[in-house]
């Protein structure tokens, strides 16, 4: 491992900084077309939210504190509270990305490794097909209810206790299916970036596998860790344990497998929170001016 890790170390570094970058300015597009139909700002003053919004969710489960941090670069408190539902609809088009490469790996997961043996009730991979099934049912329902966001106002609409509040989340019923269709290409080049800056740095740490299954593996990571609510500070555990799991299924290599999922996480979170935390405090400096 020390070996190659000598021998591409720099090379690798710079990859997945650029790949960090790459990644966020996704985001930061994404997030610039979400708010265009309540502010329009430059993609700079995006990728300065998007930045401010990691930082903000570094303690908050499943990251929800990203919509704080986030709204703080528009104009008005009303706008920024529809800001909120716009920022939700480009965490949905991303969480809908993650299901499908998930259910996609979760196929080759559990056709390569059983987990339930066959016996004289049922045949082999009974149990497989009925959970993949029920996955898909879901999955299938999930884009439905992207592609119909009106049925989220319609619910706010009957709801006495949500009705007031519905004015904040008709923003989502203003995008087109080609904008939605925008952010789910979006959200999927975003996926194969992070998804190969994790690749990179495995094949860096000496961990031998082939790139597709490792993909295929890492895919049912990331659903596991979509689906399990945690802060981000405790996630690296988590995530050591789950990539630990089924990465290991791959490879034997599990200190090159922890290696690499403490460097994405930090590469990936923690340096980009510092340079939010940077933003924001310029933010509360120019305000205090």
């Amino acid at each position: 491992m020390m070996a190659t890790l000598k021998e591409k170390g720099a090379l690798t570094v710079v990859l997945v900084l650029i790949g960090m970058l790459l990644n966020w300015g996704l985001e930061a597009r994404k997030w610039q077309l979400l708010v265009r139909p309540l502010q329009h700002i430059s993609f700079l003053r995006a990728f300065s939210a998007v930045l401010s919004g990691v930082s903000f969710s570094i303690n908050t489960p499943n990251r929800i504190g990203e919509y704080g941090g986030r709204v703080l670069y528009l104009r008005n408190n009303r706008s920024k509270l529809k800001g909120i539902a716009a920022t939700m609809v480009g965490s949905f088009s991303q969480l809908l990305v993650t299901i499908i490469f998930g259910l996609t790996g979760l196929c080759y997961y559990i056709n390569k490794f059983p987990l339930v043996k066959g016996n004289g009730y049922f045949a082999p991979h009974f149990w497989e097909k009925i959970l993949l099934g029920l996955l898909i049912v879901i999955c299938a329902l999930v884009i439905l209810l992207y592609f119909r966001l009106q049925i989220i106002l319609a619910i706010f609409e009957k709801i006495p206790l949500l009705r007031k509040a519905r004015v904040f989340v008709q923003i989502i019923v203003r995008y087109s299916a080609g904008d939605l269709e925008h952010l789910l290409l979006l959200s999927a080049v975003r996926y194969v970036v992070f998804s190969a800056q994790y690749l990179i740095l495995l094949d860096t740490l000496g961990v031998e596998m082939l790139w597709w299954q490792g993909f295929l593996m890492n895919a049912v990571v990331y659903l596991v860790m979509a689906l399990v609510p945690t802060i981000a500070i405790a996630e690296l555990g988590l995530r050591g344990k789950v990539s630990l799991y089924f990465m290991g299924l791959l490879s034997t290599n599990s200190p090159g497998i922890i290696a690499a999922t403490v460097c994405i996480w930090v590469i990936n979170l923690v340096l980009p929170a510092i340079l939010g935390s940077v933003l924001l405090l310029g933010i509360k400096i120019f305000k205090e001016k």
